[in-house]
């Protein structure tokens, strides 16, 4: 078991040494584009919000 153990580590040492990580550039540029979309889905989210409120209010009066 522990020898299982040892070669799954040795296996993900190998792994992690055969990607290909991205340049500093690109994640920045990645996490741009990431953070972009996260405020444009909260405002979409929120006008939606908004509108169900109002729809809702003038339902009940």
């Amino acid at each position: 078991m522990i020898k299982k153990v040892g070669q799954f580590f040795s296996d993900v040492i190998l792994e992690g040494k055969r990607v290909t990580w991205p340049a500093r550039r690109e994640l920045v540029d990645s996490s741009v584009v990431v953070l972009l979309f996260i405020v444009i889905l909260a405002v979409v989210i929120m006008c939606c919000d908004e509108a169900i409120r109002k729809v809702l209010a003038w339902i009940l009066g």
